[in-house]
């Protein structure tokens, strides 16, 4: 039966998609703490780090800011603005010198034009549409017994999962272009570009969890309308 939104089915699949998501985020925070700690040789902060790897691949136009907040770092391709959070602007550590080139690794997707990046911003206002408006359908289409409106609904939360679907490939190749950057540039030893990944890594999880989460979600709306129609 359906209580709210606390039936069977959100017991069976999404409180474990959100313990593996709860998860997730605890072992990023951890991974980040711990190689906050550690000071790269090189001593460039991530700041100076990212200006380094923009100016190496053309990237002059791009500008830093320092932004508010805990793991705030972003691109912003409106604006062509990488945007590091004060813990990453300002330190020279392992962990915000792979941050730092990570979001360096998007500014570079969208000056080569990277497929997945364009898909993404392409289904980003769908997604955001259907963020909004997916469970208010799903709510009315339950009360009023209309079919319509539960399908509209899981079809605009369809888009929700396809936007962390594409996000997959968009985060591991910034990841793996950041590496890439770092890699023989003088400003990470072999020991802490293994630390770099192992930060990256975590993030990464994120995403994935991200996704998991949304696809359970999914899955649970389409078993309850199926039900509903049997």
């Amino acid at each position: 039966m359906f209580y709210g939104f606390m039936d069977s089915y959100y017991l069976l699949l999404v409180v474990p998609a959100l313990i593996i998501a709860g998860y997730a985020q605890m072992k990023v925070k951890s991974t980040f703490a711990k190689y906050s700690k550690v000071q790269t040789g090189g001593g460039l902060t991530g700041a100076g780090a990212a200006r380094f790897i923009l100016d190496k691949n053309g990237l002059n136009n791009v500008q830093i800011e320092r932004v508010a907040g805990n793991l705030t770092d972003h691109y912003d391709p409106r604006s062509n603005v990488i945007r590091l959070s004060e813990n990453v602007y300002n330190s020279a550590s392992v962990a915000s010198v792979g941050v730092a080139a990570h979001e360096c690794g998007h500014a570079i997707q969208y000056a080569n034009s990277y497929a997945p990046i364009k898909l993404r911003t392409a289904i980003l206002p769908l997604t955001q549409f259907g963020s909004s408006l997916s469970f208010p359908l799903i709510l009315i289409g339950i009360i009023s017994g209309n079919e319509m409106f539960m399908t509209a609904g899981i079809v605009l939360f369809s888009f929700v999962t396809l936007f962390q679907l594409i996000t997959l490939p968009v985060e591991f190749n910034a990841s793996s272009r950041a590496i890439e950057a770092l890699g023989g540039s003088g400003m990470v030893s072999r020991d802490e570009e293994d630390g770099v990944k192992k930060v990256l890594s975590a993030a990464a999880l994120t995403y994935v969890a991200a996704l998991i989460v949304s696809a359970m979600q999914l899955l649970r709306l389409v078993l309850m309308a199926r039900n509903r129609r049997d």
